[in-house]
């Protein structure tokens, strides 16, 4: 009994310790992100998250037992379905209880959507209908070949978003006379 509550305690401690530094660390890159300004500031904000998840992700596949290989797919479909449904959602109702009406850029939202969608069906559709492997994986062949094309659908939609048509990614600027 005293060593289970003392495992308990390391365990909170621990899980208190990790939240802080991802909080932290995500705060810093937040701070980066304002000094360098849109859009780079939201790449940078993306990679630094991208990479804590990767590191939770990994670090909880290698602790694992039997199974522990799904954990990346269930991870990124929470992933997924939490910012999709509850982000945005989210932010979109509190900012319409705010601001009674709201404006998006249609123009970079849609390519970042197109993305989304294409990315998530890459790899955690497609790997169901394939029957080259055993069970939902794509053999090796078509993982490089599915890793390559989800490279190169993300470094257009990075030039586009930092390069090619940079304005669109942009927030809307208001006339305030007309305001």
């Amino acid at each position: 009994m005293n060593t289970l509550l003392s495992q308990s305690w390391v365990v909170a401690l621990m899980s208190i310790l990790l939240i802080a530094s991802v909080f932290m660390a995500v705060h810093h890159a937040e701070v980066i992100a304002h000094k360098v300004g849109e859009p780079f500031g939201t790449l940078i904000l993306a990679i630094s998250v991208t990479v804590i998840e990767v590191a939770l992700i990994v670090s909880m596949m290698l602790s694992g037992g039997e199974g522990a290989e799904l954990i990346a797919r269930d991870a990124v479909f929470a992933a997924i379905m939490i910012i999709m449904n509850g982000v945005i959602g989210l932010s979109i109702f509190l900012g319409g209880l705010k601001h009674k009406e709201l404006s998006f850029r249609l123009e970079g939202a849609n390519p970042a959507l197109a993305v989304l969608i294409a990315l998530a069906t890459f790899t955690l559709v497609l790997p169901i209908f394939t029957t080259s492997s055993e069970g939902p994986t794509y053999t090796s062949g078509q993982l490089v070949f599915i890793g390559v094309i989800s490279l190169i659908l993300y470094g257009t939609f990075v030039f586009i978003q930092t390069v090619r048509h940079r304005d669109y990614f942009l927030p809307v600027q208001y006339d305030q006379k007309k305001m």
